[in-house]
């Protein structure tokens, strides 16, 4: 994979589709609909996955393609992919909350090793470099050349105070059992995939999620907060969370900084 191409196609596609879900978001009304699995889903879910979809096969054209808007006709697994969510957090953006992004990112051997996440409404762009290391660009944001970053990094945990983020809206009460099994100084509530972002930056030391969750949600996130010093590992056995597995669908999980010692479930 030429990963300075790689890196330079996700971003512009990812901030292409951010104007895209923006000019939706921006209007009085617009439909939603639910799918199969009962999950809402937007024109901006399928204008922004038309759009990148066809920009990554364009330039990867050799490259197996996963995207949530098409996982129906997706019979094929494989241990490298690219690998799609053009809105994340559809919850939040019907609710008009602001916490949603477009999550792309590229899985070798299983691992996600490069992804962007931009979250447009909040006017954040998190994403990894060529030599695999996160940053946050620094907006504004021109989608030709790529403004101004910081290097991105996991924090050393306290773990008399630790600060934990959860899922805006998936929260349960399973969540919070576990949660209170540590010494919790902060918690706090996101949406989509920022949540790996913020512990990615260091504003949050883990992220546990027990609940269902599918390949193309974490693997952006994944990607970053790998390239921040962090790691995602599954809940029952703390092993690596890995990418690739029959029906993209994941175990419960725990998105956290090395620092923080992990509770046994």
């Amino acid at each position: 994979m030429d990963y300075e191409k790689l890196s330079r196609v996700m971003r512009e596609l990812a901030l292409a589709a951010g104007d895209k879900i923006m000019e939706v978001y921006a209007r009085d009304d617009f439909d939603v609909r639910s799918k199969s699995d009962e999950s809402p889903v937007t024109e901006a879910d399928e204008a922004a996955d038309a759009l990148i979809s066809a920009g990554l096969r364009a330039a990867f054209p050799d490259v197996l393609l996963i995207t949530e808007e098409q996982a129906a006709t997706h019979s094929q697994t494989g241990d490298s992919f690219l690998i799609v969510d053009p809105l994340d957090g559809t919850k939040e953006f019907v609710h008009r909350r602001g916490d949603f992004t477009v999550n792309i990112a590229y899985v070798q051997e299983g691992v996600p090793v490069r992804g962007v996440v931009y979250a447009p409404a909040k006017e954040r762009m998190f994403y990894t470099r060529p030599d695999g290391k996160a940053v946050e660009e620094l907006g504004p944001f021109a989608r030709a050349t790529a403004g101004a970053t910081r290097q991105i990094a996991v924090a050393q945990s306290d773990p008399a105070a630790l600060r934990v983020v959860a899922s805006k809206s998936h929260r349960d009460q399973a969540t919070d059992a576990y949660i209170s099994r540590y010494a919790v100084a902060d918690s706090k509530s996101a949406g989509s995939s920022l949540k790996f972002c913020l512990v990615a930056t260091g504003e949050a030391d883990f992220y546990p999620r027990l609940g269902r969750t599918m390949e193309w949600d974490t693997a952006a996130g994944h990607a970053v907060l790998r390239g921040a010093g962090g790691q995602v590992l599954r809940f029952e056995d703390h092993a690596p969370l890995t990418y690739g597995k029959a029906g993209y669908e994941n175990p419960f999980f725990i998105a956290t900084a090395p620092s923080v010692a992990l509770k046994t479930p």
